[in-house]
């Protein structure tokens, strides 16, 4: 997986490209603990190149999430690809989630 972050005034831009699992989990929670440091962290998760995501990638954006949603900051995710959003629903993360 990599991981590009760009921040523009008080949103923060994050684009996932290729696969987030158990193999790569770890270095993607690493990339994000910083900017979850911010007051009211403001995110959008482009996820137009991200292929699959494993349970694993999903307790990251849903830990994510709730530091986002307790700082009272906001995060969505949009572009996701059809296989990529089944997960999501599946799951009921797209209940939790805010995906456009």
């Amino acid at each position: 997986m990599d991981v590009s972050i760009e921040k523009n005034g008080a949103k923060t831009l994050v684009k996932l490209v290729g696969r987030l699992d158990t193999t790569n989990a770890d270095q993607f929670q690493n990339d994000i603990a910083p900017l979850m440091a911010d007051a009211a962290p403001d995110f959008e998760l482009d996820c137009t190149d991200m292929e699959y995501t494993s349970s694993q990638g999903l307790r990251l954006f849903l830990m994510l999430q709730k530091t986002v949603s307790s700082k009272g900051g906001s995060m969505v995710m949009c572009n996701m690809k059809p296989q990529v959003k089944e997960v999501f629903d599946i799951t009921g993360f797209s209940n939790i989630i805010k995906i456009i």
